[in-house]
Formats: structure tokens, C-alpha cells, sequence
């Protein structure tokens, strides 16, 4: 089994050259387009999922040896969430070299957050597998790259931090509400108003309810200012 000219320059973008090139051609299959003989990668994402954890958990701790649970807790949720995932899976270009069914090519699957992010766990599971921990830690570490030094700023998710500034202010917590939804069913686009109980309020919109309220939260702590 060999690469594709494709996959193997990914390899480099990636950091690892595989042994076992069969991981790496498995790592990108999406359910989309496998069979009975080429199976997807969700099996792998699952690993992927656990392996990124610990790294993430050892490099916190290493990271600032000060801090309590309470502390790493939010940041390791902003560096292993699906979010971050993908957005490191773009920088590689890991969409270029999906092996994805017609129906997800025809609707952008390669752009995808969920799919991309996922696809980075399944990968790291496939380095994992075919050079061991520290190449996992190796790959995964030059990857994330400064994000482990800048999470700080990004530990809050939007949602919590519009909650807390309405605590703050002795406020009922945000409202969110689904206003719109739009594209066909296998592929919807969620649009969500996050609403307070004075009147403010913002919309936003994506491909799943999480990331259309994260979004619309986001937007109101924007718009509340030196407010928030």
C-alpha cells in the first residue's frame, strides 16, 4: 500500500512519517466513503481523542506548576476541544487529503469543523499507534505549538463568560434561542440569538447549536464592550 503523492507530502506538514502508511490512509477515511474493506476513522478518534488529552494534561502541569485544578481545568477544554482541533487541522491542510463520500464533497465536507476535527484526533491516534507515545507528544506539542502558553485567554468559553458578567450584575443567566435553521438535513446551519434580560441581544450561525450559541455569545460580549 502506498501513499498518494498528496499524503505524503501531508506527512511532512504533519511531522511523521509513518511506517505503517495503511494508519495514515485510515485515519483519513470518513464513514462517508467505507466499506467492508476500508474501514473509517472513528474507531481511531476515539484514541485520538484520549491521546491528545494526556499530552495536553502533562504539558498544563508542566506549564505553569502553580496552578490549581480549578485553573488547568477551563485550559485544558479550550486546547482539546473540537474547535481547536480543526483550527489546527486547517493550518495543515488536513482537509486537502480527506477521503470523503460524493455526498459530503458536494457539501463543502472538506471545510467542515466537525469533520476536520475529528479527522485530527483519528490522525493523532495513527501516529500514536505507528511510533508510540513520544512521537504522539512530539507531533501533537509542535502542533498546538503557542497555544499552550496563550490559553489563558481562551480558557472562558463565550458562553461562560457572558453568564458570569450577567451573575456579576445580579442578572438572570442568557437565553439562547434557535431562530433559524437552513440547508438540507444532513448538513443544517443553526442560527441562535443570545439574549439577556435587559433587551441585548446578538445572533450568530453555524453548523451545529453549540457553535451558533458560542458564536452569538461572542458577538453580545462584543457588543456590551467596556461593559463586559
Amino acid at each position: 500500500m502506498k501513499l498518494s503523492r498528496e499524503q505524503t507530502a501531508f506527512q511532512k506538514r504533519l511531522g511523521h512519517e509513518f511506517d505503517r502508511v495503511e494508519l495514515l490512509q485510515n485515519a483519513l477515511t470518513h464513514s462517508s466513503v467505507s466499506s467492508a474493506t476500508r474501514e473509517d476513522n472513528q474507531r481511531l478518534e476515539f484514541l485520538g481523542d484520549r491521546v491528545l488529552g494526556l499530552v495536553m494534561a502533562e504539558a498544563l502541569l508542566r506549564a505553569d506548576r502553580g496552578a490549581s485544578e480549578g485553573q488547568l481545568a477551563p485550559r485544558f477544554n479550550a486546547l482539546v476541544r473540537k474547535e481547536t482541533c480543526a483550527d489546527v487541522a486547517r493550518e495543515i491542510d488536513l482537509g486537502a487529503v480527506l477521503r470523503l463520500g460524493r455526498s459530503e464533497m458536494m457539501t463543502g465536507g472538506r471545510r467542515k469543523q466537525a469533520l476536520l476535527g475529528d479527522a485530527m484526533e483519528a490522525v493523532i491516534a495513527a501516529v500514536y499507534i505507528d511510533g508510540g507515545f513520544d512521537a504522539a507528544q512530539r507531533v501533537i506539542l509542535s502542533l498546538w505549538g503557542s497555544r499552550i502558553e496563550t490559553v489563558e485567554a481562551d480558557a472562558r468559553d463565550a458562553k461562560t463568560a457572558l453568564q458570569e458578567w450577567a451573575q456579576a450584575r445580579g442578572m438572570q443567566p442568557p437565553r439562547y434561542v434557535e431562530t433559524a435553521r437552513t440547508g438540507p438535513d444532513h448538513s443544517p446551519v443553526f442560527t441562535i440569538a443570545a439574549r439577556l434580560a435587559t433587551g441585548e441581544e446578538a445572533s450568530a450561525s453555524a453548523g451545529s447549536k453549540r457553535q451558533a450559541e458560542q458564536a452569538a455569545a461572542e458577538a453580545l460580549l462584543k457588543a456590551l464592550g467596556p461593559k463586559g
